[in-house]
């Protein structure tokens, strides 16, 4: 998720933000020998007790959440050894969009900003292929329109200056980040 301007209304017939399933994280090893685990790559805001998550296309609940947000240690209904956790290693951890919890006014899920085109003054820069979660703030990582080097967009006012996720469109300011627009030195 990351700040910015609040999007507008979804056209028509357009599913809502959320609807799919959004990734929480991977089974990493177990913890302990009643099925408990580490979570690898957690979105933590996705991992309280008593959310359904869904592991291997069954819907289950998180019976325990331990550990920290950077490391969680989750118990799934229906899981109780070592051996179970083992055979799920690496498998990816799904919310059901419609039961993840609210997001706050300019705040969006990173599947979200996904193949969003970039303009700046509105001239293409090119399109959003993920959003990196950096050290310091996160960033969208951007394919140029006329090929090239990735670009990296931090996740800041001064660089971006709205996402619209309905439209597909985020606007930047490619001065702050010391670069011109496509095509400005012609």
């Amino acid at each position: 998720m990351s700040a910015g301007t609040p999007p507008g209304e979804p056209p028509a017939g357009a599913e809502p933000p959320g609807a799919g399933p959004l990734p929480a994280g991977r089974v990493g090893r177990p913890h302990g020998l009643d099925g408990s685990f580490y979570v690898t790559r957690p979105k933590p805001r996705l991992l309280a007790e008593g959310t359904r998550v869904t592991l291997d296309s069954v819907e289950r609940a998180i019976v325990r959440r331990a550990g920290t947000d950077g490391r969680p240690i989750l118990r799934l209904e229906g899981i109780g050894s070592r051996e179970a956790v083992e055979a799920r290693r690496g498998s990816d951890l799904t919310v059901a969009g419609a039961d993840a919890p609210q997001l706050g006014e300019g705040e969006w899920w990173a599947h979200e900003l996904e193949g969003c085109e970039v303009f700046d003054s509105g001239v293409l820069v090119g399109t959003v292929s993920r959003l990196l979660e950096l050290p310091s703030c996160e960033a969208l990582e951007v394919d140029p329109a006329g090929g090239g080097p990735q670009l990296l967009v931090p996740m800041v006012r001064a660089a971006i200056r709205s996402i619209e996720p309905q439209q597909r469109r985020v606007e930047v300011d490619l001065a702050f980040l010391g670069l011109e627009p496509p095509g400005a030195g012609a």
